[in-house]
Parts: C-alpha cells; sequence; structure tokens
C-alpha cells in the first residue's frame, strides 16, 4: 500500500457517481454543458470514495490519514483493542462505507446516522431526516452514542462528521423534545441566521453537539474524518461540533433567537435561560481548568478530509481542460441568495465589457452558503435555486450561463440539487418576468424554474461541502476556445 494521495491507489478514475435527470436536455449550449460538467467534476471529487481513498491508506498496520490542511497523521492500529466507527451527517454512510473498504477487518463494529446509506458488511448504517430533526434520527442516535460510551481507553473511536450532521444525529438535551428541536430549526433555518449562529443554539439543546461525542467517547482515542459544509472549515460548526470544542454559550444561544424575532418553543427558551442562570453546565471548552471536562479533547484528532475548495478545484480542472480560464471568487461566498446572485451576474457582465477580472471564455467559480430569509409562509425552493432564478432575472448576454447546487443534492427541502439558467431561460420556460419576480419575492423559485427546465436534480450525492456555482462566460461565438 502506498502513501494516501498517491501512486496506484488514487481514486482518480472519475467513474459515474452523480447522475444528472434529464441532463440532455439541459445541455441546451456548449456553455451549459461545460458548466454542468464543472459540477460534476466538483461532486464527484468530494465523494467519500474518493476522498478515503485519496487521503487515508493502511500499510503494515498502519492507518495514514492526509489532511487537507497539510501533514500526515500515523495511527498504529494494533496498539487499540477495537476500533469503532461513530457519527453522522448526508454523506456519513458513504464515509462509513470507504471506511469499510479501507479498513477491513481491521474493524470492531460501529454505527453512524445519515439520510443517504450506502452498503456495509460490518458497520450499521441508521436512518435520520434533514433538514429537521426526526424520532427515528434520535433512536439512531441513542445507538451512536452507545456504541461512543462502550469505548474504553485501548480503543480507537474513527468519527464521520460530515455536513447535515447538526439534523440527523439527535439526543436532546435535559426535558426537551424532539418536537421542540424541531420547532427551533425549523423557525432558525427560515429566519436568514448563519450556520454558525444556528448550530449555536443546537448546541446548547443537545447532548451530542458542542463536544458531547467526544465526551461520550472517553477515553477512548478519538479520530475524526471531516467533510465541511460551512464557510472558513470551523470543525466546531461543522455539524454542530460533535467532537470540538465550544466556544458559544448559553447567552450566545439566546442572543440569536432574540436576533432574529424567534419567540419559541417556550420549553427550549426556558432551557437556554437556565443555562445562562448556571443552572446547566455549559457545552465542553477546551482547556478548562478542573473536573472531567478539561480533559475531553486531549484524545481527540479531527481531519479534515474535503470540503468547498476540493470540489471547486476540480471544477476549475474541467475548465481549464476545455480552454477557459478559471476565477475562483472565493470559496466563502455567504449571503442573502438573491443578492448574492446579483453581484455574481454583474462580475460576468464586466467580464464580457472589459476583461476584468478575466478575460472570456471563462469560468467564474464559488462555494460558500447563502441564505433566504423567507417571507410569509414561504414556497417551495432553496438558497441555490433562489440564486438561480434571481440571475436568471439578471442576465442580459447570451454568453452567459449560471449554474448553482447543493453538493447534498437536496436545496433547502426540495428534490432538487439547484437550477442552470441563461438569457433566455425565461422566454425559453414562458415564463413572464413580473412572474418570475413575483417567485423571488415569495419564497416559491422551484415552480418558474420548473417551467423553464432549468432545475437540477441529482438525488442524494453521497456527499456534502456546501453550495457550488458556476459561472461560465463564453466568448463571443459561444463556443469552447479549444475547439
Amino acid at each position: 500500500m502506498t502513501e494516501p494521495g498517491t501512486g496506484s491507489d488514487r481514486a482518480d478514475d472519475r467513474h459515474d457517481r452523480i447522475t444528472i435527470e434529464n441532463r440532455s436536455n439541459l445541455e441546451r449550449t456548449s456553455a451549459h454543458e461545460l458548466a454542468l460538467a464543472c459540477l460534476t467534476a466538483g461532486l464527484e471529487a468530494a465523494h467519500p470514495e474518493r476522498v478515503v481513498a485519496e487521503r487515508l491508506a493502511v500499510d503494515d498496520g498502519v492507518l495514514s490519514v492526509r489532511d487537507v490542511r497539510g501533514g500526515t497523521t500515523r495511527y498504529e492500529l494494533a496498539s487499540y483493542d477495537d476500533v469503532v466507527v461513530v457519527g453522522g451527517g448526508n454523506a456519513a454512510g458513504h464515509l462509513a462505507s470507504a471506511l469499510e473498504n479501507c479498513l477491513g477487518d481491521r474493524l470492531t463494529g460501529g454505527a453512524v446516522v445519515t439520510d443517504d446509506p450506502a452498503p456495509t458488511d460490518l458497520l450499521e448504517v441508521l436512518p435520520g431526516d434533514h433538514p429537521v430533526p426526526s424520532e427515528r434520527g434520535r433512536e439512531s442516535t441513542r445507538r451512536v452514542l452507545e456504541i461512543a460510551r462502550d469505548a474504553g481507553a485501548d480503543d480507537l473511536v474513527l468519527a464521520c462528521i460530515a455536513g447535515g450532521g447538526s439534523a440527523l444525529m439527535v439526543a436532546p438535551a435535559g426535558s426537551l423534545s424532539v418536537d421542540d428541536l424541531r420547532a427551533v430549526t425549523d423557525a432558525l433555518l427560515r429566519s436568514g441566521a448563519s450556520i454558525g449562529e444556528i448550530n449555536a443554539v443546537r448546541k446548547h439543546c443537545s447532548a451530542i453537539k458542542g463536544g458531547g461525542l467526544a465526551e461520550a467517547a472517553g477515553p477512548a482515542t478519538v479520530v475524526g474524518f471531516v467533510l465541511s459544509d460551512v464557510v472558513g472549515d470551523d470543525l466546531g460548526v461543522v455539524s454542530s461540533g460533535p467532537i470540538s470544542p465550544d466556544p458559544t454559550t448559553y447567552g450566545d444561544a439566546l442572543a440569536v433567537l432574540e436576533r432574529y424575532g424567534i419567540d419559541g418553543p417556550e420549553a427550549v427558551l426556558e432551557h437556554l435561560r437556565r443555562g445562562d442562570r448556571g443552572e446547566f453546565a455549559e457545552t465542553r471548552v477546551e482547556g478548562e481548568s478542573e473536573g472531567e471536562r478539561a480533559e475531553t479533547f486531549d484524545d481527540v484528532t479531527p481531519h479534515l478530509l474535503a470540503s468547498a475548495t476540493t470540489a471547486i478545484d476540480a471544477a476549475a480542472e474541467v475548465a481549464t481542460d476545455r480552454g477557459y480560464d478559471p476565477l475562483v471568487l472565493s470559496s466563502g461566498i455567504r449571503g442573502e441568495s438573491s443578492e448574492v446572485a446579483t453581484v455574481h451576474v454583474a462580475i460576468a457582465e464586466e467580464c464580457l465589457a472589459t476583461g476584468n477580472p478575466v478575460a472570456p471564455p471563462a469560468v467564474l467559480l464559488s462555494g460558500g452558503e447563502t441564505t433566504v430569509t423567507v417571507t410569509g409562509d414561504g414556497g417551495t425552493g432553496g438558497p441555490n435555486q433562489e440564486f438561480a432564478l434571481s440571475a436568471a432575472l439578471e442576465l442580459a448576454d447570451e454568453e452567459v450561463v449560471v449554474a448553482s447546487v447543493d453538493s447534498d443534492g437536496i436545496d433547502g427541502s426540495t428534490d432538487a440539487a439547484g437550477a442552470i439558467v441563461d438569457a433566455s431561460s425565461l422566454e425559453v420556460g414562458d415564463v413572464a418576468f413580473d412572474e418570475a419576480r413575483t417567485a423571488l419575492a415569495e419564497n416559491d423559485a422551484q415552480p418558474p424554474l420548473e417551467a423553464m427546465g432549468a432545475l437540477v436534480r441529482t438525488g442524494p450525492t453521497g456527499t456534502n461541502v456546501n453550495d457550488l456555482r458556476v459561472v461560465v462566460v463564453a466568448d463571443a461565438a459561444g463556443g469552447d476556445s479549444s475547439s
């Protein structure tokens, strides 16, 4: 076996894991085809099967892990009595399956919670729900915590942590119920709050988040394998940081609810108030001066295996291969989806008009996570669909194609990953400008995008590294420069 990411073990065959429904109809021009090729390559690159093959290797009983942030860490598997897997997230099932393929009979057992199962022989892949928690997620999480608590000082616990775990891993704190967590989660998701703000609340309502899983697994050695879906790759925010220290407080959580005008449920508010008064211990903070919690993270090492940059780099490689000049705007884009779309379109227009910041043919790329502030009852859609519809309303140049997807294949609570549009999309769908503008204002982006034939449907992708956006700025002829 070779070092991770080198030699014949590298998974660069790119066999098709991602299938786009009705792709031939979406590929109306060469620019559309390129945008979809960039999206597909990005999602493929962040799939756990490929990531694990590139970043993990076992040689003579030694597990080597290469973190995307640099450096390789090695673990002598024979020095542990048992090696178990725990965790959760959209990609946790596929991550667990890839770990089983990598480690084989060196694994003792384990369980993960996911909404996108993958086949395993030994590990338990248990059901949960996303983006709001459920009772079955709670039952599955009980099993994960049971396995973690059974681990001893001479055991190795491998924690699969992926985006979506905040909803999928359900362990209500104190006397809170799943209904309480569901209600506050739904309100937060509709409020326009950032993921860091949302997770500050979720951590203080949970027994597994904010370092809770690490505490349950102590005194075992805990090694985390993380696929980041948050801006800045803060591992304390991914899945609400089940193996990471939490710098936020009960007071911070209350401030988030106040900031966004969320006035319930009362059980959550009372729980947070009691915690703020000191009636409950704070979530686990690194470096506490006394008590067992000071040692919670002594034997915990998280490894970042993939992030938005993983997907963006792969998309950029496709653009380069096609003779387009790729420009990464940012891997950490955030803000209101419709407004962010306007900025992306404006940059594309500047490219066409002046050749700045890059001359056509070019591909503009960005990652991160935009938000939607839902007004009224809201409609059907998600941040990526709002981004695409807003872009369709702004686009005037036929040379520009805009595509945006959520990398887990589920934008908001819909059956679409996102959408792809150009200046003719409204006309193609026979959608009036005012009709589309009203749909955007009412957070009902999916129906007009459906009429345009613009929705990108992948089904669950097996990964989650946040949003991926591709803006193709073709040359005047509208073709590939390499053709």
